[in-house]
């Protein structure tokens, strides 16, 4: 079959994995169902052109050779559905109908909408069973495995994803091993195909000329696929690029912010900080840059490496917390359950990330060549990706959740201030009154302050006032802390006038 001895010939690890992954479900779902019982849904585009391949494959591997002849296939049973519709380009018809009659595709053509067209289909055929093109990062993925049923408030089938965690790197590896035509769309720039009216070429493959008409690249020299859809018109976007206004979340502007205040937790995650192997520095520095934009640390804590210790610690701050930050166990080994307890936390699984994933390749290259790069499952649907032209990969946010990769002070420093960019503007961790720190010391004893310093406090609740000892023979420095400087100095006169001149030295 060219198909299989085409990937068998190929030098590409990664593809061989991904193509071998995909006929195992196929040909597990050719053994649950009969031949009657499944279909094949086609589109015309390179995803839906991969799984027709895939299907000839699988079918051929099922079967062995009591179909074939000479290791080519004769036939081709399995039912495959097209949704014809107005909105579609011309080139991807022509292309649907030419691959039909090159393969001997059985053709159910439906031309009313989706849902309503395969209920038709349904309950005319015993389709059971049907395969789909669907990869991790589509709309349609956020909850689907190889084997997902379909949803509810639709008519019941199986829903067969081959390529659930295919890349657009593996979708244009298999198209150009395997030397199958595709549509010729593809070859004018157009990296991710929709309607006609939601569908360009991708600007970034346009070539630079002086002819009045722009041209275009193919679509498989798109270096980074993360960027496959930036061809699709965004839907808030008018047609002459006015953005519509966006929706007022309930505040009026950053004003309203500084008027409150703002909490956040600290959630280390490593048995080497726990058992004393290494000091924690991380934990105590985030504590003092969040204190530098006025926000207040109100929780710390370090976990264990183990996925159930971090999603209780996770959910527990979030629900108390404005913001979490997490560091530690972010990584590939078997201690990195960092981002696998957040998904646990919100009750979502960990899925393929293909934008960070193509992060990854090009920062580890060849290394990346597995059937899952761990690094790169990420808490599926709650993963907004923060890009910094200073960071080699982005930074992970899950809602209010904010996982740091940094190991040390120097990349702390430097995520920290590019975080700052990233989310300051949006009010995610907006700059607050900085805090004012004062404070004083006395040789004063405990017993001697204890009193004046309640009252202190009840005089002025809005100011944090603490006391301390580097030594217990040393002074006793007391500490106010607070956004109004006029408070703090009004709360040291109230504290002086209850003992003897110079029984305070001002801490500089």
């Amino acid at each position: 079959m060219e198909i299989d001895k085409a990937i068998r010939e190929s030098d590409d690890r990664r593809l061989k994995t991904k193509y071998n992954n995909a006929i195992y479900v196929i040909k597990r779902a050719l053994a649950l169902y009969s031949i009657e019982e499944v279909a094949f849904s086609f589109n015309g585009g390179k995803d839906s052109t991969v799984l027709l391949h895939l299907l000839r494959a699988g079918y051929f591997l099922h079967r062995g050779e009591q179909s074939c002849s000479n290791g080519v296939l004769t036939d081709f049973p399995i039912r495959t559905i097209y949704f014809e519709s107005s909105s579609v380009f011309p080139e991807i018809n022509t292309f649907t109908y030419d691959t039909a009659k090159t393969y001997g595709l059985q053709m159910d053509i439906i031309r009313s909408d989706f849902k309503s067209g395969l209920e038709a289909l349904l309950k005319a055929k015993p389709i059971r069973a049907i395969f789909l093109g669907v990869r991790i990062g589509d709309p349609t993925a956020v909850g689907q495995e190889q084997f997902s049923p379909s949803s509810p408030g639709w008519p019941p089938f199986m829903r067969v994803n081959p390529i659930l965690d295919w890349s657009y790197r593996d979708v244009w590896a298999f198209l150009l091993t395997c030397k199958v035509q595709y549509c010729t769309l593809y070859d004018q720039g157009y990296t991710s195909i929709g309607s006609i009216y939601d569908t360009v070429p991708n600007a970034l493959l346009s070539i630079s000329n002086t002819s009045s008409k722009e041209k275009f690249k193919p679509a498989y020299l798109l270096p980074d696929g993360r960027l496959e859809r930036a061809g699709r018109v965004k839907k808030n976007s008018t047609l002459d690029g006015t953005r519509f206004p966006a929706v007022n979340n309930g505040l009026d502007n950053l004003d309203s912010h500084r008027n409150r205040m703002f909490t956040a937790s600290v959630i280390g995650v490593g048995d080497e900080i726990l058992f004393g192997t290494v000091e924690d520095q991380l934990g105590p520095s985030l504590c003092r840059k969040l204190h530098s934009i006025g926000w207040l640390t109100s929780h710390t804590a370090v976990v264990r490496n183990d996925i159930d210790s971090v999603a209780e610690e996770v959910e527990r701050c979030k629900s108390t917390s404005d913001m979490v930050f997490l560091y530690g166990g972010v990584g590939p080994l078997h201690s990195d359950v960092t981002l696998a307890g957040v998904a646990k936390a919100f009750g979502v699984r960990l899925a393929p990330d293909e934008e960070f994933e193509e992060f990854l390749r090009h920062l580890i290259g060849d290394h990346c060549t597995g059937d899952r790069n761990e690094m790169a499952q990420l808490p599926e649907g709650i993963t907004e990706l923060l890009h910094h032209e200073k960071l080699p990969v982005p930074l992970i946010k899950c809602h209010t959740v904010i996982v740091l990769s940094a190991t040390n002070a120097t990349e702390l420093d430097k995520q920290w201030d590019c975080l700052i960019e990233l989310t300051g503007f949006d009010g995610c961790l907006v700059t607050m009154e900085p805090y004012s720190p004062k404070r004083l010391t006395t040789n004063l004893t405990d017993v001697e302050t204890a009193q004046p310093l309640s009252k202190l406090c009840l005089e002025f609740p809005d100011l944090y006032i603490g006391c301390f000892r580097k030594s217990r023979q040393g002074p006793l420095v007391i500490s106010f802390e607070g956004k109004d400087p006029a408070r703090i100095q009004a709360a040291v006169e109230s504290l002086c006038k209850k003992f003897h001149p110079g029984a305070f030295s001002e801490v500089n």
